[in-house]
């Protein structure tokens, strides 16, 4: 990160930074994608177990792994007032925090899966597949925490070229991975949709290795000494990030939670629902990186901006980055439309499978816009720091109006599963209008001074 002047070398800037996050989190999801995709072709209940599975695992990592992400903004504020001197020490205890927040989850989901599991009415044959999809992705728990915590200290520097670096390096691994432990190749058992959590959880552990012997190695981020004269953990620091983490996390829970809910409803009906729902979430979730990104730039931004007190050019690229979430999501609802056959086709060659999630997709070209609008949103609060209020908002948006209204439209009217699809967009509408309300008043409350005005 660097001051710039013009909208121009701010546009240009927000492109560098960008670009890599983008295709860093488009590799990081292609990982989903490709094992939702290559336990598709096991069969259905296959599909099935691996989407509950997932369903359960990945609000659980984003509301974690948003408390984690406290130190992007910590770090792209504090290189913003030049104390690049704390940077070090802060990540250190992220660190820390990280493999206490991984190890904690990891015992409490040893207890708690077989009573979750045994809640949901699904075959025997699809309860299998997602336990031992969990099991197996919980080897991997660690290495992942520990390299998002390096992960968004890379990119708050600016450096986001070393994250899609890595990410571009391990991805083929999965799928090698995938292949091997999904359909028994190269010596490998045959696990079906369980081999998907196998080459995560190996995938994860290669990923940190190459990130952490870039962090020890190379210029200017081995000048950070991350990995040299180790300090003690301490509960201050842990609770500075927590507080700022925690809000971070729980609001980022809240908004994938009725993902994974909308799920847990679907189990009401066949597994052909089942799969298809997850097929057509898991495309979309795809095509969500983008916003995604963006958000995550954003924070760096805003941050960098506001912890050198030029609030005006916080404002000029909070308006840059929602521009271009909106624009981009657009353009995403309008491939949704256009290749929903050919998308459908991918994670399935069952008939009734494929019906059935061309129409759950044109569900989600209307949740694209309402995430376009709202994940720089978020991402902009975060560079300011400005996480309580949204904690709340996250939590009534989605929650109190969105899950709510989903259950009443399955249940009560004549559109069944695509009611809960429905909630989805009129939870994330609701939760982009309060977010936007947020930051109005923010950037108003502070005053906007420019060390360029």
């Amino acid at each position: 990160m660097y001051e710039t002047k013009t909208l121009k070398e701010k546009i240009k800037l927000f492109g560098i930074i960008l670009i890599p996050i983008l295709i860093t989190q488009i590799g990081m999801y292609l990982m989903n994608f490709f094992d939702t995709i290559m336990a598709g072709q096991s069969g259905p209940d296959q599909l099935a177990g691996v989407a509950i599975g997932s369903s359960i695992w990945m609000p659980v990592f984003t509301g974690l792994n948003g408390i984690l992400m406290a130190i992007s903004p910590i770090v792209a504020q504090l290189k913003g007032a030049k104390k690049e001197n704390e940077i070090s020490y802060s990540v250190k205890q992220g660190i820390y925090l990280s493999i206490v927040l991984a190890s904690g989850i990891g015992t409490i989901g040893f207890f708690l899966l077989d009573p979750i599991l045994s809640l949901l009415d699904i075959t025997p044959e699809v309860r299998h597949v997602a336990k031992y999809y969990l099991v197996t992705l919980g080897i991997g728990i660690v290495p992942l925490f520990a390299f998002n915590i390096l992960r968004s200290f890379v990119d708050a520097l600016g450096q986001t070229k070393v994250s899609m670096t890595v990410i571009l390096m391990t991805l083929p691994i999965n799928v090698l991975f995938n292949y091997m432990f999904i359909f028994g190749r190269l010596g490998a058992p045959e696990l079906g949709g369980i081999g998907a959590g196998v080459a995560s959880a190996l995938t994860y552990w290669v990923s940190l290795v190459i990130l952490v012997s870039i962090v020890h190695k190379i210029r200017p981020l081995r000048t950070y000494k991350i990995f040299q004269s180790w300090i003690s953990p301490e509960w201050k620091e842990w609770w500075a990030q927590l507080k700022i983490g925690i809000p971070i996390g729980f609001a980022i829970f809240f908004e994938t939670s009725i993902f994974a809910a909308v799920t847990f409803f679907m189990t009401a009906y066949d597994t052909n629902t089942i799969a298809a729902h997850q097929a057509a979430i898991n495309f979309a979730s795809l095509l969500y990186m983008v916003p995604l990104s963006i958000a995550f730039t954003l924070t760096i931004a805003v941050g960098f901006e506001v912890g050198a007190e030029r609030h005006k050019e916080a404002r000029t690229y909070s308006y840059l980055g929602i521009a271009s979430a909106v624009t981009m999501s657009i353009f995403a609802g309008l491939v949704l439309f256009i290749f929903d056959d050919a998308i459908a086709r991918l994670y399935s060659t069952d008939d009734r499978v494929i019906e059935l999630t061309k129409n759950f997709i044109i569900y989600a070209i209307f949740f694209q816009l309402s995430d376009g609008f709202g994940a720089p949103l978020q991402g902009i609060l975060r560079g300011y720091k400005d996480v309580n209020i949204t904690l709340v908002m996250a939590f009534i948006s989605y929650w109190g109006i969105g899950l709510p209204s989903g259950y009443w439209l399955a249940n009560y009217t004549a559109l069944g599963p695509y009611g809960y699809w429905l909630s989805l967009t009129i939870g994330l509408t609701a939760g982009a209008i309060t977010l936007l309300i947020r930051m109005l008043y923010i950037q108003k409350r502070t005053p906007p001074i420019s060390s360029t005005s």
